[in-house]
This record gives structure tokens, C-alpha cells and sequence, in this order.
């Protein structure tokens, strides 16, 4: 490597250490679960997205079995050249029911799907609103789109509407996320649709952290607030969190999902997601529709932690969904608690700057259902020790 670049780049690392913001892998050894061995330890983890506790269900183990079997590891291409199988055409079709929707479409990740919407969607002359606390691959898309980008203030619709009046030319695209991820609140979609259906507007969600999780059969924020493809023509769900597989999808209408088969470059020009996932998936799609425990259980678990963590006298932000952030403020207080409830088998991100704002470090604190009101209380009980510790 050249040696200007090497010392640029060790520069660049001294200094992320510095300001505590140095990012660092854990290595997990054996199935993703609520139990775990992080870095060769038992931990209890609170820090996954498999908030439904599928990503090791034994009927998902099996299906993935049975699809590897049937059709094999890698899918071999693109969509379209000859890498779309009847197992991702299924779960396509099974997605599109899910939602209520004409159509959906499998894309390899939900940072792909992000930014091959709305790269398809797009010009240099429009214009995109997004909420400030949007996910960084719907502000990175925007950014690489060429489109005039503006964020408007968190969940401010009133903001986004004086800003829309001033300039309403051509036909505004509006994107929120419908959980977000790092506050675990939800956005206002009732409001959002009725004001982008007086602007000429489109209203585009990002339901990763909704998906499954929320709204009847767990069809997310959109049906949470009972909304219509009308009300938000571009749904965008991911399924590497609840659905407790890897992948993700957008559902709209017949033109919307034949436009970005056209046009979205992250689906063009990349392989296929493997065949078996999408054959496992459409089992992780039943036992969501079915298993309406689930949900039910998380809503216990959220109301036991937030009364215990509420009694404690802990910053926990309002959120009804699991994710439940505790600000703790300054990025090396988080470190030492987070590495503290670790030395008590409790396994908590710290979450800093830029992720977060500056100022707002914080434990991102989730729930699986295949947690129980033990594992709520041994939280409650490591929090209180090591928060009390680090309070001197």
C-alpha cells in the first residue's frame, strides 16, 4: 500500500479512537438466538433484530434444507438472466399478498432496494423530502440519485408541509421510515399521506423495523395505521429482521415493480439471492401471518421493561416497538457501560455519533420474543448495577 495513504488512513483510525467512535466485530459463535457465545463468552444478547426469535426456528432450518436440496447454494446470476427461480417468483407473489399489494420484488438487501428505487425513480430534477432520522441507505440513495435532497425535522409534518407549499413543482418524493431504528418510534403515516396526496406527492416507507413486528398479522406501520397502496404507493420491507432471514422486497403497483425490473441498477446488476433463502422465507412468511403470539408476547416484554426501567429512573426514549434506547449522552460513558454489562453476560451495542446525533450516544436495547420475563428482570437488574457504577 502506498505510504502517504497508509499514514492518511492510520491518522483517520487514531483519531476515531480518540472521540470514541471506533467501531469493533464480535465474533458469534453458533446460531443467532437470545442466548449466544459472543467472543467465546455466554452472553444474553439485546442488541439483534430477529425480533420475532425466527432467525433459528428448526421449521425454518428445515425449509432451508429442503430448498438448498432442491435447488442448490447460489443462485448463479442475475433476475434477469437466469437466476430468478420459482422459489423467489413464489415468495414474490407471497409478499405481494402479504402486503395487499399487485406485485413485489426480491432485491438482495434493503440497502440495495433503498437505493434502486429511488436511482429509478429519480432525476437531477426532482426533489426528495426526507425525515431527518432516516436510514442511511434512504439518505445515501437520495444523495447518489442527483435529486435536490432537504430533510425536514423528525416526524414534523407541519415542517414538511410549509415546505412543500413553497415548492410544489413537479412531483415530490416523500420518504420515511415507518420504525426507526435507532429512536424505535413510528412515524405519522396517517398525516404523511393525506399531506402528500394534496402536493402531487409520493409517499414512500421504509419498513424494516415494522414488518412483522407490528399492525394486524404483522403486516407493519402500513397496516398498523390501516393505510392503502394508495396512501403509500411504495413499500419497502426487509428480511433479515423479523422475517429472520436475509433479503428484502418492494410491493406496489404493476407499473412500479415492472419500472424498477427496468430500471433499478441494484437489481439489474447483481446476482440473485440464494434460491433456498427465498424458499425458507415463505415459511417465516406463515408463522408470521399465524403465530400472532409472537407480537403479543413482545408487547408484554416491552410494557415489563419500560415500568422496570421507568421505577429505575432510566433516559429510556418512547417507543412502543422493541426497540427500547437508553441516552446515555457522552460516546465513551456508553462504551464503559456497554463493555461493563458485557463482564455480566448482558451483550448491548453502544450506539455514537454518526449514527446517532452528537450528544444522544446511547444502549440500543431490543427484544425477541423467544425472550422471557427472566431475561427482562436480569436485564433490569445489570442496568441498574452498572449504570449506578458508571452514575459516581
Amino acid at each position: 500500500m502506498d505510504t502517504d495513504l497508509t499514514a492518511r488512513l492510520a491518522t483517520g483510525l487514531a483519531a476515531r479512537q480518540q472521540q470514541h467512535l471506533y467501531r469493533t466485530r464480535r465474533v458469534i459463535d453458533g446460531a443467532q438466538d437470545v442466548e449466544l457465545i459472543s467472543d467465546g463468552k455466554p452472553q444474553l444478547s439485546f442488541c439483534s433484530n430477529d425480533y420475532l426469535g425466527l432467525a433459528n426456528h428448526p421449521a425454518l432450518i428445515k425449509a432451508m434444507q429442503a430448498g438448498a436440496e432442491r435447488y442448490g447454494v447460489g443462485s448463479g446470476a442475475s433476475h434477469l438472466v437466469s437466476g430468478h427461480s420459482h422459489a423467489h417468483h413464489a415468495l414474490e407473489e407471497a409478499l405481494a399478498e402479504f402486503t395487499q399489494r399487485p406485485r413485489a420484488l426480491l432485491f438482495s438487501s434493503g440497502y440495495m432496494a433503498n437505493l434502486g428505487v429511488i436511482s429509478a425513480l429519480t432525476t437531477k430534477h426532482d426533489t426528495i423530502h426526507e425525515d431527518r432520522l432516516n436510514h442511511a441507505s434512504l439518505i445515501d440513495a437520495a444523495r447518489l440519485s442527483g435529486a435536490t435532497m432537504r430533510r425536514y425535522p423528525h416526524n414534523d409534518v407541519d415542517a414538511l408541509a410549509t415546505r412543500l407549499d413553497k415548492n410544489s413543482n413537479g412531483y415530490p418524493l416523500i420518504i420515511t421510515d415507518g420504525v426507526f431504528s435507532m429512536d424505535g418510534d413510528i412515524a405519522p403515516l396517517p398525516q404523511l399521506a393525506t399531506l402528500v396526496s394534496k402536493h402531487n406527492s409520493t409517499l414512500m416507507v421504509d419498513d424494516a423495523h415494522g414488518i412483522g413486528v407490528i399492525g394486524k398479522n404483522g403486516r407493519g406501520t402500513v397496516g398498523h395505521h390501516n393505510l392503502s397502496e394508495n396512501d403509500v404507493p411504495i413499500l419497502v420491507g426487509t428480511l433479515g429482521k423479523a422475517f429472520g432471514t436475509s433479503g428484502a422486497f418492494v410491493a406496489g403497483s404493476e407499473e412500479l415493480i415492472e419500472t424498477l425490473i427496468q430500471q433499478a441498477r441494484t437489481y439489474i446488476y447483481t446476482t440473485a439471492l440464494p434460491p433456498a433463502i427465498a424458499h425458507a422465507t415463505l415459511t417465516s412468511l406463515k408463522l408470521i401471518e399465524i403465530e400472532a403470539w409472537r407480537r403479543e408476547h413482545l408487547q408484554t416484554l416491552i410494557k415489563l421493561f419500560k415500568d422496570g426501567a421507568a421505577q429505575l429512573g432510566f433516559n429510556i426514549m418512547p417507543s412502543n416497538t422493541p426497540i427500547q434506547p437508553l441516552i446515555i449522552g457522552d460516546s465513551d460513558k456508553a462504551l464503559r457501560i456497554s463493555e461493563a454489562l458485557q463482564q455480566l453476560g448482558i451483550l448491548i451495542s453502544a450506539i455514537r455519533p454518526p449514527t446517532v446525533p452528537d450528544g444522544t450516544a446511547r444502549l440500543r436495547i431490543t427484544f425477541s420474543a423467544n425472550h422471557t420475563e427472566k431475561h427482562i428482570d436480569q436485564l433490569l437488574a445489570a442496568l441498574d448495577k452498572v449504570i449506578k457504577h458508571n452514575a459516581r
